[in-house]
């Protein structure tokens, strides 16, 4: 069975283990990386294409006559035509919950770094500001505890659940929001008024037409002047200009960013500016733990095995 994994480079940094793949698939070949433009020449041959984030159009599947399946490196499938898919009868299938704890261990790590201002008290140590003090410290930028603050969830999923477990640990409290586009769910919130009542807010949603730009001007002056925002889903739920407009003007306390609208950025992105106040921006690498890409794709594995043996493991389609 010809299988090709388009863009194994971007899950493997040369330490993982790829038995797993190769066992279930004799024949894969695991290329490092392959051009967007080049993807539709590459698949023609292929009856099972593996991928994270490259792009298959309508226009690409129907130029790939053998394919069977796609198994994504990734949960989200905003990047592949379902549609087109569906219609074509080839399968897709996706990994879930493969990165919670990568994921969840990188949201606190922005939320730490921003509440304990750990980049700032970094610097004031080591640019001489610590030995010029009159004193023993130096309590230059202000510091909160998270006790007996909120959260707010924004896509209360696995990934959402597992950032709200950990919340318990630092004494706050979750509250939880109805996603636009989704079936409102008791007990919830309606989002414009999660964002004014919640000290940090985590966005954990897919992007969808109803999600993007989610988190706009008009959503961002809603939020409490101290709040943080904390995004590790995608960069397209949040208006980035707008962002730096109210980080800029102090009227958002910190973000914490892990995504952008467009990746790589080779464009620019307001959000990559160093001069914007209390903003960190990471090069979406929260779900990036060894062990969860090792996870990934070891679940690839069994989802390419449950298909060939007729199954329907994590299918999207």
């Amino acid at each position: 069975m010809r299988s090709i994994f388009l863009d194994y480079g971007t899950v493997s940094y040369g330490d993982l283990d790829p038995s797993a793949l190769e066992a279930v698939m004799p024949e894969l070949e695991l290329r490092e990386n392959t051009l967007q433009e080049a993807v539709e020449t590459v698949v023609e041959e292929a009856e099972v294409l593996l991928l994270n984030k490259l792009r298959l159009s309508g226009a690409i599947l129907r130029r790939a006559r053998r394919l069977r399946l796609i198994a994504l490196a990734a949960t989200g499938t905003d990047n592949i035509d379902l549609e087109a898919a569906r219609a074509l009868g080839i399968g897709v299938c996706n990994v879930r919950g493969y990165c919670t704890a990568s994921v969840a261990q990188h949201v606190w790590a922005l939320i730490l770094c921003l509440t304990q201002r750990l980049r700032e008290y970094g610097r004031l140590a080591t640019d001489g500001s610590w030995s010029a003090s009159a004193q023993f410290t130096l309590p230059a930028q202000p510091i909160r505890e998270l006790a007996g603050r909120t959260l707010g969830i924004v896509g209360f999923g696995t990934l959402g659940g597992g950032v709200a477990r950990i919340a318990d640990a630092f004494g706050m409290r979750v509250l939880i929001a109805n996603r636009p586009g989704a079936e409102p769910v008791p007990g919830r919130l309606e989002l414009d008024e999660l964002l004014g009542v919640a000290d940090v807010v985590s966005l954990h949603c897919p992007l969808t037409e109803a999600t993007r730009g989610l988190i706009d001007a008009r959503r961002l002056a809603l939020m409490r002047p101290d709040a943080l925002l904390i995004n590790t889903a995608r960069g397209a739920l949040v208006d980035g200009a707008a962002l730096v407009a109210a980080l800029s003007a102090g009227r958002l306390g910190g973000a914490g960013i892990d995504v952008l609208a467009k990746e790589p950025p080779v464009d620019g992105d307001p959000l990559l500016d160093p001069a914007v106040p209390n903003l960190l921006v990471t090069p979406h690498v929260a779900w990036a733990a060894r062990e969860a890409r090792q996870r990934c794709i070891d679940e690839m594995a069994a989802n390419v095995a449950d298909f060939i043996a007729g199954g329907r493991r994590a299918r999207v389609v």
